[in-house]
């Protein structure tokens, strides 16, 4: 997980999902967790862990008794997409970035998103944003444009 990028990433969040979702429902047993981590690792990523500690036991989420709120990693990655993708409409992030003035979109996010963070649930907020529902089209945009150039894809 610590060395996945942006699309393994929300891989390994399902993955984490299916097995707390089948042990929290009595159809997975603790024991089992071990060969069924490995299992859907090779399944969804075509990687067999090594060492526990490189698969079930790869960070301190269970062990803290940390359940059931993994998936909304995934949830901030298609939040995160469809802000910036508002935020391109309204200001020109690339010519920003390459002057160095990170000023004008932090005071974009503080305006949109930052200052109503608690006043507002995601889905309200997002709508109030971008004008839409949270819409994953906006992630899968991001992803197949940045690794579609990065592995020639197109």
């Amino acid at each position: 997980r610590v060395e996945a990028d942006e699309v393994t990433y929300n891989l390994h969040i399902i993955l984490r999902f299916e097995l707390e979702n089948a042990l929290i429902n009595n159809k997975l047993k603790v024991e089992d967790l071990q060969s069924a981590w490995r299992a859907k690792m090779k399944k969804y990523l075509g990687v067999e862990p090594k060492t526990d500690s490189e698969g079930v036991l790869q960070d301190v989420h269970w062990s803290w008794g940390s359940f059931g709120y993994f998936p909304t990693y995934a949830l901030g990655n298609l939040y995160a997409a469809q802000f910036t993708n508002k935020m391109r409409q309204d200001l020109d992030v690339d010519q920003l970035v390459s002057r160095g003035e990170l000023g004008t979109m932090l005071a974009w996010l503080r305006e949109k998103i930052h200052q109503h963070g608690g006043l507002y649930w995601p889905s309200e907020l997002v709508q109030r944003v971008t004008r839409e529902k949270l819409n994953p089209k906006y992630f899968l945009s991001y992803i197949r444009e940045k690794y579609g150039k990065i592995y020639k894809l197109r």
